[in-house]
């Protein structure tokens, strides 16, 4: 068993009008002067913002607002907020939105505080070393950005997505009112769900010895977040429903789930899925729906038991005594499971239609141009790849 660090410094505020702190908390941070970022203009048309901007006022911090970020969130806007911040003294970033929202507003804040290209960070150029605080009102549970380590940004020259991993980015609190996320669509609520349940899979799967105290925080998290979503699903207001959502959103992916085991897991399913939305903008929850059951198969054979040990303890799967027997039948399960929830379990399922053109490009992006492999259940090269897409399709 090897060495495992667990590092949560956020603050974290979770229930009814959990957003009311947000004056509190930026004064705890000494913020003067905030960029007040956020997506959609569904706030500015339901007064939310305008709710968010009067306990602002009232507390005399100053703010300057960037809208406008997207799912898979833009370069393109980050500089200009990296630009908006340094003309004009911001000290602050606060995120109002889910994962897209909180990633862009990590990304800012490393580029202000960093003297080159910002994409360096997600190019693997260079390492970050500081950035500028960043906090978040958080009113979508999935991506478990508000507590991670994560922050993922699509260039589009190139149509390329990527991820930089760093502790310098945790945000310094995180407020979490799971009314907030009542209005959100039936399908936002499915891609939700997944991508919750992935990231706890994603470090289920580790290619050593696992901890069987996390194994079973782990099993528990799925079976409550399946249980929730579906309820969630037939009754949108559901606070119980969504407030456990919310929250392992926030569990799934602050490390907790890795801690004890030998790595920190797979993530091939993440990296393939990243390569499908920069080429085809697809939702991420939806994408990785798409291609787990493809990976899953292509790995069978690797630990069938590991396979089988999830769907004995979260899928309902009898224990027949053959491992490979149940991993086969959980497979199964999952597809059933992300079909019943309105999630496509193929590619095609997104609406598109890959030729082998695109799996060759895939596969070439994934694999950072035949440079590097990916996953550690089964490292994964460029052929391998090829192969994952190529059944997913």
């Amino acid at each position: 068993m090897g060495l495992s660090r667990y590092y949560t410094p956020t603050r974290v505020t979770l229930g009814p009008e959990a957003w009311k702190e947000v004056a509190c908390e930026l004064k705890k941070e000494g913020a003067r002067k905030v960029l007040v970022h956020y997506g959609s203009a569904r706030i500015e048309k339901n007064g939310f913002l305008d709710s968010i901007l009067c306990l602002l006022d009232e507390a005399g911090i100053e703010y300057i607002r960037l809208s406008g970020v997207v799912p898979n969130p833009r370069l393109s806007l980050v500089r200009k907020g990296i630009d908006i911040c340094r003309k004009n003294g911001i000290d602050f970033i606060l995120a109002i939105g889910g994962g897209s929202v909180i990633d862009s507003a990590k990304c800012i804040g490393y580029g202000v505080r960093y003297d080159g290209d910002v994409w360096d960070f997600y190019s693997q150029k260079a390492t970050p070393q500081d950035t500028l605080p960043v906090g978040c009102i958080l009113t979508m549970a999935a991506a478990g950005s508000e507590m991670s380590d994560s922050s993922v940004i699509t260039n589009e020259e190139g149509g390329l997505k990527r991820g930089c991993n760093s502790d310098v980015c945790r945000l310094r609190f995180a407020l979490l009112d799971p009314c907030l996320t009542y209005s959100l669509p039936s399908y936002q609520t499915s891609c939700a769900v997944v991508d919750i349940m992935m990231h706890t899979m994603e470090r289920y799967f580790t290619s050593g010895s696992s901890l069987p105290l996390t194994d079973n925080m782990a099993y528990a998290l799925l079976r409550s977040v399946k249980e929730a979503g579906q309820k969630a699903l037939r009754r949108p207001d559901d606070y119980e429903a969504r407030a456990v959502l919310m929250w392992a959103s926030s569990l799934s992916h602050n490390g907790l789930l890795a801690t004890g085991n030998d790595t920190k897991g797979d993530w091939a399913c993440h990296q393939l899925e990243h390569e499908l939305s920069g080429m085809f903008d697809v939702a991420h929850g939806a994408g990785l729906a798409a291609i787990w059951p493809a990976w899953a198969r292509y790995n069978l054979a690797v630990n069938p038991g590991r396979i089988a040990a999830l769907g004995r303890n979260v899928l309902d799967i009898s224990d027949s005594g053959d491992d490979m027997k149940d991993a086969e039948a959980t497979i199964l399960a999952m597809e059933d499971f992300y079909s019943r929830i309105g999630m496509p379990v193929r590619i095609s399922g997104l609406g598109i239609s890959l030729s082998d053109e695109d799996i060759n490009t895939l596969a070439y992006k994934c694999s950072f141009e035949g440079k590097r492999t990916i996953g550690a259940f089964r490292k994964l090269s460029q052929e391998d790849m090829k192969a994952i897409y190529t059944l997913a399709r």
